[in-house]
């Protein structure tokens, strides 16, 4: 009789020690870690992605007229009161009817290809230069044309101005360029002035500089 105590007792401890074990068991959750980690969306880099090289095609169809399909040649130049006029054709070799519109970009280069300083005004205030841009459409053969106003005048300090060997021409919307013979002296650093692209059935025909002038 004097051992069933005892025994009451360890039967009252284990279910003591029981029941702690349950309690510190529903103390840990294991949804807090889920509910703070969450996977990267995958549509941020899609979306960064784009392509920019090749002839990026319009809502029409037609592509860009690529750079390396492109001819450049001076095609006419003239002069009066110290205001030289050049234009610049621009004939296509691609295999299929493209497009140009804008302004083009231009860098004067030395005898040796040495970048010479310039600047670069688009329309500016000539007559010849001050056309509205359209969009041209070349079949291949056909050129495009813009172009180019400077002063030959010395202005402030200068006792020369820049004498160019070639010409580095940038199509409008393109990133690379070509390069073509131009024997072209803008005074002012440099400065000249551009017209935007345009064909030679459109108004801005008129306004070309004559062939050998």
């Amino acid at each position: 009789m004097k051992h069933r105590p005892g025994g009451l007792v360890v039967a009252f401890l284990a279910a003591g020690v029981t029941l702690a074990a349950c309690s510190s068991g529903s103390s840990s959750p294991t949804t807090s870690s889920r509910s703070t980690t969450s996977s990267g969306p995958t549509t941020t880099a899609r979306s960064t992605t784009s392509t920019t090289g090749g002839s990026p095609t319009t809502s029409s169809g037609t592509a860009r007229c690529a750079t390396a399909a492109l001819d450049g040649s001076v095609t006419g130049s003239s002069g009066a009161a110290g205001t030289i006029e050049t234009t610049v054709a621009l004939k296509s070799t691609a295999g299929a009817a493209c497009i140009l519109g804008g302004y083009p970009g231009l860098q004067l280069l030395g005898a040796t290809g040495s970048p010479l300083s310039t600047k670069v005004v688009r329309g500016g205030t000539y007559s010849f230069t001050t056309l509205a841009p359209t969009t041209v459409t070349l079949a291949p053969g056909q050129s495009v044309y813009f172009n180019i106003g400077y002063s030959d005048v010395p202005v402030g300090g200068e006792t020369s101005c820049p004498s160019s060997g070639s010409l580095e021409v940038t199509p409008p919307n393109a990133y690379d360029h070509l390069v073509l013979t131009a024997n072209l002296s803008p005074c002012g650093g440099g400065t000249m002035v551009v017209s935007p692209v345009f064909s030679a059935t459109g108004p801005g025909a008129q306004t070309t500089a004559p062939p050998g002038g």
